[in-house]
């Protein structure tokens, strides 16, 4: 495995996508930030601990938790052996298995240097407008008001942003790299996003190039970056990169309770 370690990695993914409601039960974090997206509204089994009753405990006040927010309950749970109590309960429960992702890591020694930044990306330490209008348009649900939820979990850990237009001067493509400690020399890719009619033509490459030649530029030369398991497109691209799959997760969520109706 290259980059940084895998326990490592859970605190770094958890601060660079910081859900803005959070409570610690048990070993356990629940994150909840409005419903914008699985990863900020889950519960991280930092300790997924091993005994039954310890973890029905946990589960129930993880259950009273997000009902009192009206959020589904959901686990993110990694795909090692510590997880392998924590699934068992789950798999007891009836809680569902989603969104299967790939954790992907590559070292400083295929960082590349700030030289290598390419022409034509423009780099920023807030998201724009239309920054956000674009990586919105690909990758998010809801309104206003989750757009504004999105931006308040972006700004709550250091980033560079980069942007990259196509001949018209319209935004082609976006990218995130958090840094969210400064001192580990780590930093996540988020957001990629481009524009639908506008794939397959590089855009992604050059922000991809963008952020990495940033973060060496910063001394964040060990990056790691998430990416659904079926999404085999945007896979070759990092793998091209030199990323290479480090672990995996998914999410485990529970299913409504069906009500009884009529006579």
């Amino acid at each position: 495995m290259t980059g940084p370690a895998l326990a490592e990695l859970e605190v770094l993914m958890d601060a660079a996508w910081p859900a803005t409601d959070r409570a610690e039960s048990a070993g356990w974090v629940l994150r909840a930030a409005a419903g914008v997206t699985q990863r900020a509204n889950s519960v991280w089994a930092r300790d997924p601990g091993s005994d039954p009753h310890h973890q029905l405990g946990a589960l129930r006040e993880a259950r009273r938790w997000y009902r009192a927010r009206r959020l589904p309950l959901i686990f993110q749970v990694f795909a090692d052996q510590r997880s392998a109590a924590l699934n068992s309960l789950l798999d007891e429960q009836g809680f569902t298995r989603q969104s299967e992702t790939l954790i992907m890591t590559r070292d400083s020694a295929g960082a590349g240097s700030p030289e290598d930044m390419p022409s034509g990306v423009e780099m920023s330490v807030t998201p724009s407008e239309e920054w956000l209008q674009l990586w919105w348009s690909v990758d998010g649900r809801g309104g206003a008001a989750e757009r504004e939820s999105a931006r308040t979990i972006l700004r709550g850990c250091p980033a560079l942003y980069a942007l990259v237009r196509d001949d018209d001067g319209v935004p082609a493509a976006v990218g995130r790299l958090a840094v969210p400690d400064g001192e580990s020399g780590a930093g996540g890719v988020y957001c990629m996003a481009t524009r639908p009619d506008l794939r397959r033509l590089g855009h992604a490459r050059r922000v991809l190039a963008a952020l990495s030649a940033a973060g060496a530029a910063a001394g964040t030369g060990r990056l790691w970056l998430l990416v659904t398991a079926q999404n085999h497109g945007a896979q070759a691209l990092y793998a091209a990169a030199g990323f290479r799959e480090a672990g995996r997760y998914l999410y485990r969520q529970e299913r409504p309770k069906r009500h009884l109706t009529g006579c």
